[in-house]
């Protein structure tokens, strides 16, 4: 279970998370959303441990992981997807796959994960992470590498970035993948997207650095998310 307390995070003088109060259950597809500037992806960075609050707590499985390094908490089985992807020269993508989930994963397995988002593996498995790949395969290859893995919890902060709508389709399909055979496992996605919005379980408002409503999915009526407005119909406040 991953919970925040009293979660601050304040830069440049904007103060962009204002006591968060959240709590995660295990086993939950979590879905955190609301409009631009809402806070979403810094509230993923602090989880993370990239961006440091201020003030507050954050505990996984009861363990403060507040002051804990991005390496620390990988250990403890927290994976993230950049929305920027890090280009590793040298590496091939089935290299990465390899590395990333940190167990043995043959040619076949790699080249499964690659289809899954998208991807057509026997054009892709040997090929160099570099820059002849374009922002949306390496997109796609890290949302691949993060979804190997077997981790407590994955966060994935807004992966339709950058991908086209066919690739996209895959992608809800991973998803729900995901959501159907990772059952000792959380995953946590910053999205507004609608379809991926549908699938979750749990859903997470945040409006203006404060999360405005919490409410799981078979309580909701309608999700209404826009610049002028954040609501979600049937949820509830969170506290």
């Amino acid at each position: 279970m991953l919970e925040l307390k009293n979660v601050n995070f304040t830069r440049d003088n904007k103060h962009i998370l204002k006591d968060i109060n959240l709590v995660i259950p295990d086993d939950k597809f979590v879905v955190v959303t609301g409009p631009n500037g809402s806070g979403k992806s810094t509230l993923a960075k602090v989880i993370m441990g990239i961006e440091n609050p201020d003030t507050g707590t954050i505990l996984l499985d009861g363990e403060d992981i507040t002051k804990m390094s991005i390496d620390e908490r990988a250990r403890r089985g927290i994976g993230f997807a950049f929305q920027q992807v890090v280009k590793f020269k040298g590496l091939t993508v089935y290299d990465l796959i390899r590395l990333s989930a940190g167990k043995a994963v043959n040619k076949a397995e790699a080249c499964e994960i690659l289809s899954a988002v998208g991807l057509c593996a026997k054009e892709y498995i040997d090929r160099e992470v570099n820059s002849s790949l374009s922002g949306g395969e390496l997109k796609r290859i890290e949302i691949a590498t993060v979804a190997i893995r077997q981790n407590k919890l994955i966060i994935f902060d807004e992966p339709e970035a950058g991908i086209d709508l066919w690739s996209f389709s895959n992608l809800i399909d991973l998803f729900k993948d995901l959501r159907e055979k990772n059952t000792n496992s959380t995953t946590l996605i910053i999205s507004h997207q609608e379809r991926i919005i549908d699938i979750a379980d749990m859903i997470v408002l945040l409006k203006d650095g404060e999360v405005a409503e919490v409410a799981d999915k078979d309580d909701l009526n309608t999700v209404y998310v826009d610049k002028q407005c954040c609501k979600l119909s049937g949820g509830r406040k969170n506290g």
